[in-house]
């Protein structure tokens, strides 16, 4: 039995293999330029979906605030402002065309995980320290806009110049935030004690610090400057010369677009390469014209860096520069030395030409 099977199976199979041979031949060949092996064109599951809501909305919703100098506040119109704010309307102006087209939401810093967990806002771009943690539970961090450090903030007359005077002494905190975590860190590494004073607001934790209920009060650097520029007297308080933690500040998006995401890392792209390449708000137009192959590169007039498969125009650095300016134009806005908030010294926030550490991919 079995010597008989074996030869009709051997048949079989060699049957098979003929008829596959034949259709791999009728396979008509590739056209002339085309590759002979092209990968499939897969989308991940959710691809585009965030993109297609905030188009459908006719806005982008912007994960924000109105009470912090400098990165989002309120002007004498009533309309919120700030460094993080014109990073939202940086990618209106990417999609619609139009950097108004935002709605800024205010959020707490304990609600800021969850917004973006639920997809309540399309970015966060709110003082968030980018985290491995949070990268994996709240959404995808972007791009480090604003390198940061925590620090501290003592009454002048206080003489307190050091983490060791504080020992047993109280300090200002908001909760919920990388700031609380740090600083419960740094007093037990040293062995020291100390009582925290908690709140969910910015304005809370520094009105119970002014008022006296604090020692000291503690948070990202650039927060404890821009708060300061606010008292009353601000030379009655001195931020100490003492960085514990690293702050990289960071927008984020929700998880499960990829599109989505990609565009906005091309926006902080686009603004920190456009400083680089000298490109403004005031001569962004005539730029276009540039002899310079990057710069016509980054503005559309020559080339593709990616726009198309984004479905954004090709001059889409255009019309965002044209909005709010280059990476350092919107910091200068206002914290530079003649800022609209305040003055703040950019250290890291150079360029990594200029000695800081800004630096961007190139858009090609």
């Amino acid at each position: 039995m079995y010597q008989r099977t074996f030869p009709v199976l051997i048949m079989a199979i060699l049957f098979i293999l003929l008829v596959a041979a034949c259709a791999q031949a009728e396979e008509p060949p590739p056209a002339a330029g085309e590759p002979e092996d092209q990968p499939p064109q897969l989308e991940a599951v959710g691809y585009g979906s965030i993109v297609q809501q905030v188009r459908s909305r006719g806005e982008v919703v912007c994960g924000g605030r109105n009470d912090l100098l400098g990165f989002g506040y309120l002007d004498a119109a009533g309309q919120t402002i700030g460094f993080d704010i014109d990073f939202c309307r940086a990618v209106a102006a990417a999609v619609f065309g139009d950097p108004d087209q935002i709605e800024v939401v205010n959020l707490t810093a304990a609600e800021r995980g969850p917004a973006l967990q639920t997809g309540e806002v399309d970015i966060l771009s709110r003082n968030a320290t980018w985290t491995t943690s949070r990268d994996a539970q709240w959404g995808n961090f972007v791009w480090t806009t604003f390198y940061d450090g925590q620090g501290f903030m003592v009454r002048t007359a206080s003489g307190i110049t050091t983490i060791e005077q504080l020992e047993g002494g109280t300090v200002c905190v908001t909760t919920g935030t990388t700031t609380e975590l740090n600083l419960a860190d740094a007093f037990r590494q040293r062995g020291l004690s100390f009582d925290a004073v908690t709140f969910e607001d910015t304005a809370s934790v520094y009105g119970a610090y002014e008022e006296g209920r604090c020692d000291a009060a503690t948070s990202d650097v650039s927060q404890l400057a821009a708060v300061r520029e606010g008292f009353a007297n601000p030379a009655d308080h001195v931020i100490l010369d003492i960085v514990i933690s690293k702050e990289p500040l960071t927008p984020a998006v929700p998880h499960g677009d990829d599109q989505w995401f990609d565009i906005v890392k091309s926006v902080a792209w686009g603004l920190i390469n456009a400083e680089e390449l000298g490109v403004t708000q005031a001569n962004v137009e005539q730029m276009v014209n540039s002899d310079n192959v990057e710069i016509r590169r980054l503005l559309g007039a020559e080339g593709d860096w990616g726009q198309a498969d984004l479905g954004l125009s090709s001059d889409v650095m255009v019309q965002v520069i044209k909005a709010v300016g280059n990476y350092g134009e919107i910091y200068d806005r206002y914290m530079g030395p003649q800022g609209i908030a305040f003055s703040l010294d950019r250290g890291l926030n150079q360029l990594w030409t200029q000695g800081g550490i800004m630096y961007a991919p190139p858009l090609r």
